[in-house]
């Protein structure tokens, strides 16, 4: 008799260990009960953006665009029947400290993929720890050091267009209004020394002359200095590439020297935070960018337009706060894993996969088309040029 006790015992043991281990189980998803449900798998999708710091003005629509993605994805039921949880990180603007939410992440939070962070700087910052533990990262960044050399960044995508594709729109402009000698002010950081590369390396061959080329610090607030000097080599047409707030501070000081050739900036100013920090002297800024600022004025038959309109709409009646292009990288970064997600299940190398087959996906930032040579898939036709007129964004006629 007591040995069948002790029999009981032993098996009633043995089954809880079994339920103790199930419980601890399942990689980057979590397990949920609900009186009188099924357990249901939780989706853990990373986001890293830079809520904090120089490139909040980036990273704060970003965090609120995967947050309102999040609640809509489980109001409709979530992925497959499974709810999603967007687990955000702020690396404040900081490349270290990316690296450290990235690793928290991965090995504690277990999460399947990874979207953000926002500027090439963080996010090159965390290339090589996305590669090393096989967890697909979908930048919302621009350089395309990001995602090239190909080979070495198989996991590794992004939302934001490529720096090449704006130098090449900026480029077939510049052919439309005549201008050759060209000057380029720059952010002394990964972003402006993308913009700064790729522009040299495409000028020559589009018949253009840099006659004047320089930098400027992230946290620098006066860069009088230089457009003192820029302003000496009498370009036709002055290129300027940053982020606010620099480059809110260089627009100011474009004008308090009344340098009278045209202020054309990089795809970094693409938020209203640029048009409040530089006020009037915004205006007459031509820069291009994705076609979210103008979605109301875009063709009906654009595959873009019924997706960017509904987003606008949803961002600001949610937060009160303008659109802005910054946040559509984010919500495209997060969509596309959760598009991936739901044809690959929880499986961080089928999700990968998945990514690399994105055909005809219609998003914020463009409509993207990946394939194993390219991580970023999208072309000139994600852009159009703009013009602030009277603090607002217009197509450029």
């Amino acid at each position: 008799m007591f040995r069948f006790a002790g029999k009981k015992l032993v098996l009633l043991v043995s089954l809880l260990l079994v339920l103790l281990l199930s419980a601890g189980c399942g990689g980057g998803a979590d397990k949920s009960v609900s009186q009188g449900e099924q357990e249901k798998e939780v989706y853990k999708i990373g986001a890293i953006f830079d809520i904090t710091g120089p490139a909040s003005s980036l990273g704060v629509p970003e965090r609120d665009s995967a947050l309102l993605l999040e609640e809509q994805i489980n109001a409709r039921g979530g992925i497959n029947g499974h709810p999603v949880k967007i687990v955000i990180g702020d690396n404040e603007s900081n490349e270290t400290k990316a690296v450290q939410v990235a690793k928290k992440l991965i090995e504690v939070d277990k999460v399947l993929a990874i979207a953000g962070p926002s500027t090439t700087g963080t996010s090159m910052a965390i290339v090589d720890t996305a590669q090393k533990n096989q967890v697909p990262l979908v930048s919302a960044a621009a350089g395309v050091s990001i995602v090239n050399p190909i080979d070495q960044r198989q996991w590794v995508f992004k939302t934001a267009q490529n720096d090449s594709v704006v130098v090449e729109k900026i480029i077939d402009y510049l052919g439309t209004i005549g201008a050759k000698k060209v000057a380029f002010l720059s952010m002394n950081n990964a972003y402006g020394d993308s913009g700064r590369k790729g522009f040299a390396e495409a000028a020559p061959k589009a018949g253009l002359e840099i006659v004047a080329e320089e930098k400027f610090g992230a946290t620098d607030n006066d860069m009088t200095a230089q457009l003192t000097r820029i302003k000496s080599k009498q370009p036709e047409v002055v290129i300027v590439w940053a982020i606010p707030p620099s480059a809110s501070i260089v627009t100011k000081n474009y004008r308090q020297l009344k340098i009278d050739a045209p202020l054309i900036h990089s795809h970094g100013i693409g938020n209203k935070t640029f048009i409040d920090l530089a006020g009037d002297a915004a205006n007459d800024v031509i820069f291009p960018a994705g076609k979210l600022l103008v979605a109301e004025n875009l063709p009906d038959n654009d595959p873009q337009k019924e997706v960017l309109v509904k987003y606008a709409a949803d961002y600001e009646k949610k937060y009160s706060q303008p659109r802005s292009t910054f946040g559509g990288h984010g919500w495209d970064a997060v969509s596309m894993i959760v598009a991936a997600l739901e044809k690959a299940g929880p499986d961080r190398a089928k999700i990968r996969d998945e990514l690399e087959k994105t055909q005809n996906f219609a998003g914020i930032s463009g409509v993207f088309n990946m394939s194993p040579q390219d991580h970023s898939g999208l072309t000139t036709d994600a852009l159009v040029m703009l013009k602030i007129v009277d603090g607002k964004w217009t197509l450029l006629k």
